[in-house]
């Protein structure tokens, strides 16, 4: 009777082990789509073994624990080319409208001499269209088609260059804008985690690594907060999971201590700070990182480059137009940057000068400042540029071109490292059909087996019960 109720009790404790696995892989498949879900196993074992009068007795198995495949350093890899991936990408979105806002497509192909090649508008037109219209006009001073057209083409091109430089001006917003988003998600993940962290830490009081989902979820989390600000994740000596970011002098700064957030992230306008005491943070990646470099990398020097321009053209067209000092600037003189080059509101289709006093058809000016095309100027030499004003644009909008396919060709290059990496860990915490399949065909024909004992020990126990003494 002992003997036949302990095998009964066994039967059971298979039956429950048996039906707990094959929930787990049912779990599984749910869940094969899902790429924060890292695969589960259940590890079934014995109960232990009893004396007994007949020797030891087995007291059956049991599902010991849900085992969660990970493997902490493919995650962590993970979340490092994610965390790279995200800062090529918002360094390549920044050019791109950087290049939008300059109004000139630039071809990236690289010409014959080695240049990038750009397309005949925006700024670079308007530059040629504006020297060739003194050109035109010192052929025919007299001509008030040729004026008229002169200082249409004048307007347009300072229109066009205060336009540039406003868009550029609002690129530079709009990363300040994206970084503040980005400081407010990241706040808010962190929360999250240390949210997680508590919960974790309770659940795992007894069993630890038991609480398998809210790891999953922990888990994405800190992906997504690596893909915005560089983070790594390590247990402290009381096993409590910690974050730490790191300072300019390779320091580590915790983020996240347990369940606590240590102080927030913020955006000072230069610089990415954190933690309690707030340290600035030294950031390599991440695409927080990626928008502040291309702000103050690309963004801000084709802004300068245009500033530089602007000057140039202010002081060499008036020093051209105006030799004595006397007789009226062709540009506004205080107008030296971008956002201020106009043209003196002195000068009308009436006033406009072709020579400083000569005679109805000299053209000394205008021949002097159409000739200003062909000029090289030098930094050195004290100019505001080298080489001419076309050379010096083509170059600035070029290297702006450069800039825009070598983030492209990077965040390629590092997203398919980042897949690859992925593969890796998808190779260990992936779900595979197949494979729970069969894991579900050989649970279910154990639980079947684990049936038909019970069944049989049933039987056995119904005939010593109720039809011995028959």
């Amino acid at each position: 009777m002992a003997g036949l109720f302990s095998s009964l009790n066994s039967a059971v404790s298979a039956l429950s082990a048996q039906s707990r696995a094959v929930e787990i892989a049912g779990k599984n498949l749910a869940n094969v789509n899902n790429p924060d879900y890292a695969r589960q196993r259940v590890l079934i074992g014995s109960i232990g073994t009893i004396m007994t009068a007949q020797g030891p007795e087995s007291m059956g198995i049991t599902a010991l624990a849900i085992q969660q495949m990970r493997d902490g350093l493919l995650d962590q890899q993970v979340s490092r080319e994610a965390s790279l991936t995200s800062y090529y990408n918002a360094q390549q979105q920044s050019y791109q409208r950087a290049e939008a806002a300059l109004g000139q497509n630039i071809d990236s192909t690289q010409n014959a001499s080695g240049a990038s090649s750009t397309s005949d508008n925006g700024v670079a037109a308007a530059v040629d269209d504006f020297f060739n219209s003194f050109q035109s006009f010192a052929a025919d001073p007299t001509d008030p088609g040729q004026r008229q057209t002169l200082l249409q083409n004048t307007s347009i091109l300072t229109d066009r260059i205060q336009l540039a430089d406003q868009r550029l001006t609002q690129v530079s917003s709009d990363l300040d804008s994206q970084i503040s988003s980005d400081v407010t998600s990241v706040n808010r993940l962190m929360q999250t985690i240390a949210d997680l962290n508590g919960q974790i830490s309770r659940l795992e009081i007894n069993h630890p690594g038991s609480a398998v989902d809210l790891r999953d979820q922990r888990e994405a989390d800190i992906e997504q907060l690596s893909a915005q600000l560089p983070v790594e994740s390590r247990p402290d000596a009381s096993g409590k999971m910690q974050l730490f970011a790191k300072d300019s002098g390779g320091s580590d700064v915790v983020l996240v201590d347990g369940s606590n957030v240590q102080g927030t992230v913020a955006f000072t306008g230069t610089q990415i700070t954190a933690g309690s005491p707030a340290t600035a943070l030294a950031l390599t990646s991440g695409s927080m990182q990626g928008y502040l470099a291309a702000r103050d990398g690309g963004v801000k020097t084709i802004r300068d480059n245009l500033d530089q321009l602007a000057k140039q053209l202010v002081t060499s067209v008036n020093a051209a137009y105006n030799p004595s000092g006397t007789t009226g600037d062709f540009f506004t003189a205080s107008g030296t940057t971008a956002a201020t080059l106009s043209m003196n509101t002195s000068v009308t289709t009436a006033t406009l000068k072709a020579s400083d006093g000569g005679a109805a058809g000299d053209n000394t000016l205008a021949l002097a400042i159409a000739q200003l095309a062909t000029q090289k100027f030098s930094i050195s030499g004290g100019d505001a540029i080298d080489g001419t004003f076309g050379g010096f644009l083509s170059t600035a909008v070029s290297n702006l071109g450069q800039a825009v396919a070598g983030a492209t060709a990077r965040a390629t290059d590092q997203g398919s490292i980042e897949q690859l990496v992925r593969s890796q860990r998808d190779g260990v915490s992936g779900v595979s059909l197949d494979e729970e399949t069969a894991n579900l065909l050989k649970y279910q024909r154990a639980f079947q087996a684990s049936s038909r004992v019970f069944n049989t020990i049933d039987d056995l126990l119904d005939t010593v019960v109720n039809h011995l003494g028959s």
